[in-house]
């Protein structure tokens, strides 16, 4: 093969339950499930499981008490995320020894670029670097863009390497559910069925002036340059920078108060007013998030008339915000956040 650019997507696998495993090696190759106090009789949810546990229908989002029931001889673990920050760096310093470009995109993951004649070599080299240095098992997505790369790590998921590109873009994705498409959400999905379009190939084919006349004169089409499995080839050697801040609590008996609700919903802005001003830049707009009992989630925002840090708007732009829900029912977890 001769050498020409590279994008590959590194992703960690069951990153904060392999993190746990690694403080704790007797757990290997037992279920275990991450998240809140790691206490199953208390409301949380799960933050992540190993492929054990997984095995049983637990999943990221489920209550801890589901999960308890699915699978009662689980291990459950407290979410400790300055660990996992330690680990994450470590990785990407790991990442950056290597001849290539990093960009960071989260905790577990990264893009690559790279120049090279054999990308399969240096995903290899990827995967064996990571795993004598941190002792984690990752999956290397291969690609002529971002997209591509992104979308193929999830074919090689778990500890594997895929190659998805325009010569196989077709034969793999055509068929494939508008909502395996990297930046189609379920809400997405439903409108773009509603329309008859059902497929990658189907959105692919889509008349742009449709989608723009359903989606907007931007994010119609886009949705089709998605299914045509065009991206981004640039990878850039920036550290990560969080997009927004965010605090969030759950409540072991629900409130009903509105009294009640106001105070811990500015009392969560006040919070995430001074992660905005340690943060050094100002937030552009707040959202808020109101779980209701037994489990309905719903997130309500306001952009804010200017970029602020201070904690009386901040406070202000999140009541106003809840204002905006149907207080009919009880509530058992309030969050705010602010987006950069």
């Amino acid at each position: 093969m001769s050498i020409r650019d590279w994008v590959l997507h590194v992703d960690l696998d069951q990153f904060i339950a392999a993190v746990e495993v690694a403080r704790r090696p007797e757990l290997r190759g037992r279920p275990v499930v991450v998240g809140g106090n790691g206490d199953p009789t208390e409301r949380a949810v799960v933050a992540t499981a190993t492929y054990e546990a997984r095995e049983f229908g637990i999943h990221s989002g489920m209550p801890l008490r589901t999960a308890a029931k699915r699978c009662p001889d689980a291990v459950f673990l407290p979410s400790d995320p300055p660990a996992y920050e330690a680990v994450s760096e470590q990785v990407m310093t790991t990442l950056r020894e290597l001849p290539v470009v990093v960009e960071v995109i989260g905790w577990d993951e990264a893009f690559l670029g790279a120049r090279t004649d054999d990308p399969e070599a240096l995903a290899q080299d990827v995967r064996r670097a990571v795993a004598e240095e941190t002792g984690l098992s990752c999956s290397v997505g291969i690609g002529d863009n971002k997209l591509r790369a992104k979308l193929a790590t999830g074919f090689g998921k778990p500890a594997g390497i895929y190659r998805l590109t325009k010569d196989n873009w077709v034969a793999v994705m055509a068929d494939r559910p508008v909502d395996a498409l990297w930046g189609i959400g379920p809400r997405t999905t439903k409108k773009l069925n509603e329309m008859g379009l059902t497929t990658v190939a189907a959105l692919a084919r889509a008349d742009p002036a449709d989608l723009a006349a359903r989606f907007g004169p931007n994010m119609g089409p886009w949705y089709r340059t998605l299914a045509l499995g065009a991206g981004d080839t640039h990878v850039e050697a920036t550290p990560y920078v969080a997009k927004s801040r965010s605090r969030e609590v759950t409540f072991q008996e629900n409130l009903t108060d509105r009294s009640e609700i106001d105070a811990q919903v500015m009392a969560l802005a006040r919070r995430v007013a001074q992660d905005v001003a340690d943060e050094g830049r100002p937030a552009a707009r707040i959202a808020v998030k109101v779980r209701f009992a037994p489990f309905i989630t719903l997130t309500r925002s306001m952009t804010l008339p200017e970029a602020t840090s201070d904690a009386d708007e901040i406070e202000r732009a999140a009541l106003e915000v809840l204002d905006r829900f149907e207080h009919t029912r009880p509530i058992r977890l309030l969050g705010v956040r602010a987006e950069f």
